[in-house]
């Protein structure tokens, strides 16, 4: 298997494939930490594409091996994670002189995980929103991408559960870190 790995934004075309990838990632790489019904509640409202960032160009796509491995996103928008399935609107625009950025998701392929992706894609997110004038982002990580996003210099910041349909809940972290001097 190839293991060469590009990154690129993602594009309308791509949306069948991450909605694909997104439920597989989850259910095989989550379930050592949420248990089944926390994951299908989450999928959509927490774990999900959220096509306005395919719009704004902060979606991005991690290949390898003739096929999608991988989708991690940022954001210069209000919102710190979710799909926009449930969203009635656009949602509000963030001011790079005084908001945090949004590092909002990272999904690997199962079989792919353990290759460097996942820091592939937070990598270029972090790049692109300092580009964009971010000096700071924030994320909400669940308990599976908590230990990636500390090798990536973020701390915790706050631990508590996600409301989901159904009475279910899902512990996630929110997570910070510093982007640039300023």
């Amino acid at each position: 298997m190839d293991d060469h790995i590009s990154i690129r934004p993602a594009t309308d075309a791509d949306i069948p494939a991450l909605e694909a990838l997104i439920p597989l990632s989850v259910r095989v790489l989550q379930a050592a930490y949420y248990t089944p019904a926390q994951m299908t509640a989450a999928l959509g409202p927490v774990f999900g594409v959220d096509r306005q960032l395919i719009r704004d160009g902060t979606y991005l796509v991690a290949e390898g091996g003739g096929e999608i491995v991988g989708c991690g996103d940022w954001s210069r928008r209000w919102a710190v994670f979710g799909g926009d399935r449930d969203r009635p609107g656009e949602d509000a625009a963030l001011d790079p002189a005084a908001d945090p950025a949004r590092v909002r998701a990272v999904f690997v392929r199962p079989g792919w995980e353990r290759r460097g992706i996942g820091r592939a894609l937070v990598a270029a997110a972090e790049s692109a929103a300092r580009a964009a004038g971010f000096r700071d982002a924030v994320l909400v990580a669940t308990l599976a991408g908590e230990p990636l996003f500390a090798a990536c210099g973020y701390a915790v910041t706050e631990r508590y559960d996600v409301a989901l349909a159904g009475g279910v809940s899902l512990a996630v972290v929110r997570m910070a870190r510093r982007l640039a001097a300023g």
